[in-house]
């Protein structure tokens, strides 16, 4: 079973709100049990070089890395996405695990980010917007692929790929690999279980994430448009949220996959105070997977 973390599930965002060194964070990872990560941002652990020694030294595989794209937005701000993603790549090859994923994904709008609820098919992309985005994937996974690694894309709350639909659409107009994602697929009324049946093909890269709809709901009611403010009560230890994840897993098992399971699990940027606490429900987490992959 090849379990890996991620940043994010130890309150890590970035440079700005570390309160762990890199070396450190690795080290909590490699000491719960977990045999791999995905990058942080890109430059979280330092130049290419420097981030492939820290994996190293820690013994973990770096598998992969976020990379967001405006595929709604103008031709700049799409320049500045492919700017950064080559960042992320760079450092995913010095790393050198075979396969590693580059985790595409769309990056919505201001709109969308204060209001990311809505009905299947609301304010959706139309269909010159769609083709544009299909033309900014294909793109992107040409220059993922001349790094010798592999285009995956994660449909995501918030973003413009987040509905059944819109994820069908994707797979409809696309090769591009998928990242099912349980916790945000279920955010967006898409089944993932059901995804990793149906598309077992497509199905390429795995993360595990638990969430709780009420979190969700409640910021709709009150009409909070601070996503950033309520986002990292939504996602949940394994196991104590709404997403059926033993039917995922089985599925996911049952397609045959047998690649990385990433944890996610979201939460706000970590303290001093908070850090026992992070690292505790991650060593929790790697728990719960090992035992759900275990069942026959």
């Amino acid at each position: 079973m090849k379990i890996a973390s991620a940043p994010c599930s130890y309150g890590v965002h970035g440079r700005s709100s570390v309160a762990v060194q890199p070396a450190e964070l690795l080290e909590a990872m490699a000491e719960a049990g977990y045999t791999g990560s995905e990058l942080g941002p890109p430059g979280f652990f330092g130049t290419p070089e420097q981030t492939a020694r820290a994996f190293a030294d820690a013994g973990l595989a770096a598998v992969g890395g976020y990379v967001p794209l405006h595929l709604s937005r103008d031709d700049d701000v799409f320049a500045a996405d492919v700017a950064a993603m080559r960042r992320t790549l760079e450092e995913l090859q010095a790393c050198g695990e075979p396969g590693a994923r580059a985790v595409l994904a769309d990056e919505g709008d201001d709109d969308l980010r204060a209001r990311p609820w809505r009905a299947d098919g609301e304010r959706g992309m139309s269909r010159e917007a769609w083709q544009r985005a299909v033309e900014r994937i294909a793109a992107a996974c040409e220059i993922v692929r001349a790094h010798g690694l592999t285009p995956v894309f994660h449909p995501h709350y918030g973003t413009y790929v987040q509905q059944a639909s819109e994820i069908d659409t994707l797979l409809d107009l696309t090769d591009v690999g998928l990242c099912l994602d349980s916790g945000h697929f279920a955010l967006g009324g898409a089944d993932p279980a059901g995804y990793a049946r149906r598309h077992a093909d497509r199905l390429v890269h795995v993360h595990v994430k638990d969430v709780r709809h009420a979190v969700v709901a409640d910021a709709q009611a009150r009409g909070d448009t601070d996503l950033e403010g309520w986002w990292a009560r939504v996602s949940v230890p394994l196991g104590t949220g709404d997403v059926d994840l033993a039917a995922f897993v089985a599925e996911v098992r049952a397609a045959g996959y047998d690649g990385w399971y990433v944890v996610e699990q979201d939460r706000a940027p970590v303290t001093p105070d908070t850090w026992e606490e992070v690292a505790a429900d991650q060593r929790a987490n790697l728990a719960w997977l090992t035992r759900a992959l275990a069942v026959r």
